[in-house]
Protein backbone atom coordinates (compact mmCIF):
# COMPACT_ATOMS: atom_id res chain seq x y z
CA UNK A 1 0.00 0.00 0.00
CA UNK A 2 2.91 2.35 0.66
CA UNK A 3 4.06 1.63 -2.89
CA UNK A 4 0.67 2.67 -4.26
CA UNK A 5 0.60 5.85 -2.20
CA UNK A 6 4.18 6.74 -3.13
CA UNK A 7 4.02 6.19 -6.88
CA UNK A 8 0.36 6.97 -7.52
CA UNK A 9 -0.17 9.89 -5.17
CA UNK A 10 -1.39 12.02 -8.06
CA UNK A 11 -4.17 9.58 -8.93
CA UNK A 12 -5.13 9.23 -5.28
CA UNK A 13 -5.15 13.00 -4.84
CA UNK A 14 -7.27 13.42 -7.98
CA UNK A 15 -9.81 10.86 -6.78
CA UNK A 16 -9.94 12.56 -3.37
CA UNK A 17 -10.50 15.99 -4.92
CA UNK A 18 -13.13 14.57 -7.27
CA UNK A 19 -14.87 12.97 -4.30
CA UNK A 20 -14.68 16.22 -2.36
CA UNK A 21 -16.23 18.15 -5.23
CA UNK A 22 -18.87 15.49 -5.81
CA UNK A 23 -19.82 15.51 -2.14
CA UNK A 24 -20.02 19.30 -2.18
CA UNK A 25 -22.30 19.61 -5.23
CA UNK A 26 -24.41 16.52 -4.64
CA UNK A 27 -28.04 17.24 -4.02
CA UNK A 28 -29.54 15.39 -1.11
CA UNK A 29 -31.82 12.74 -2.51
CA UNK A 30 -34.89 11.87 -0.51
CA UNK A 31 -35.64 8.83 -2.66
CA UNK A 32 -35.97 5.22 -1.67
CA UNK A 33 -32.35 4.33 -2.37
CA UNK A 34 -31.17 0.81 -3.04
CA UNK A 35 -33.17 -2.22 -2.05
CA UNK A 36 -31.77 -4.43 0.70
CA UNK A 37 -30.97 -7.20 -1.79
CA UNK A 38 -29.04 -4.88 -4.10
CA UNK A 39 -27.13 -3.39 -1.17
CA UNK A 40 -26.16 -6.85 0.07
CA UNK A 41 -24.97 -7.86 -3.41
CA UNK A 42 -22.85 -4.71 -3.66
CA UNK A 43 -21.32 -5.30 -0.22
CA UNK A 44 -20.52 -8.91 -1.14
CA UNK A 45 -18.91 -7.73 -4.40
CA UNK A 46 -16.71 -5.17 -2.65
CA UNK A 47 -15.80 -7.65 0.10
CA UNK A 48 -14.85 -10.22 -2.56
CA UNK A 49 -12.65 -7.69 -4.34
CA UNK A 50 -10.97 -6.71 -1.06
CA UNK A 51 -10.34 -10.38 -0.22
CA UNK A 52 -8.93 -10.99 -3.71
CA UNK A 53 -6.61 -8.05 -3.14
CA UNK A 54 -5.54 -9.16 0.35
CA UNK A 55 -4.80 -12.73 -0.72
CA UNK A 56 -3.17 -11.66 -4.03
CA UNK A 57 -5.49 -13.79 -6.17
CA UNK A 58 -4.82 -11.67 -9.24
CA UNK A 59 -1.12 -11.69 -10.12
CA UNK A 60 0.84 -9.02 -11.91
CA UNK A 61 -0.69 -6.04 -13.61
CA UNK A 62 -4.33 -6.97 -12.92
CA UNK A 63 -3.65 -7.31 -9.20
CA UNK A 64 -1.91 -3.95 -9.23
CA UNK A 65 -4.90 -2.36 -10.98
CA UNK A 66 -7.25 -3.96 -8.47
CA UNK A 67 -5.25 -2.60 -5.53
CA UNK A 68 -5.07 0.85 -7.09
CA UNK A 69 -8.78 0.83 -7.94
CA UNK A 70 -9.77 -0.13 -4.42
CA UNK A 71 -7.48 2.51 -2.93
CA UNK A 72 -8.91 5.16 -5.28
CA UNK A 73 -12.47 4.08 -4.44
CA UNK A 74 -11.76 4.38 -0.72
CA UNK A 75 -10.18 7.83 -1.11
CA UNK A 76 -13.10 8.93 -3.33
CA UNK A 77 -15.72 7.82 -0.79
CA UNK A 78 -13.87 9.58 2.05
CA UNK A 79 -13.68 12.70 -0.13
CA UNK A 80 -17.43 12.50 -0.79
CA UNK A 81 -18.15 12.24 2.92
CA UNK A 82 -15.89 15.20 3.75
CA UNK A 83 -17.38 17.30 0.93
CA UNK A 84 -20.93 16.62 2.10
CA UNK A 85 -19.98 17.38 5.70
CA UNK A 86 -18.31 20.66 4.71
CA UNK A 87 -21.31 21.70 2.63
CA UNK A 88 -23.57 20.97 5.57
CA UNK A 89 -21.41 23.17 7.81
CA UNK A 90 -21.21 26.05 5.35
CA UNK A 91 -24.60 26.08 3.61
CA UNK A 92 -27.06 24.75 6.18
CA UNK A 93 -29.31 27.19 7.94
CA UNK A 94 -30.45 26.86 11.54
CA UNK A 95 -34.01 25.69 12.07
CA UNK A 96 -36.50 28.49 12.76
CA UNK A 97 -37.39 28.99 16.41
CA UNK A 98 -40.80 27.90 17.53
CA UNK A 99 -41.42 30.77 19.94
CA UNK A 100 -44.93 32.18 19.82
Amino acid sequence: MIYLATFNWGWLLASGILGLLTGWIAVVQRGEGWSAVTLRKFIVLIAGLVLASVFHLLPGRFGYWLDLGLAMLAVYVVGCAIGSWLRNLVVSRPAPRADA
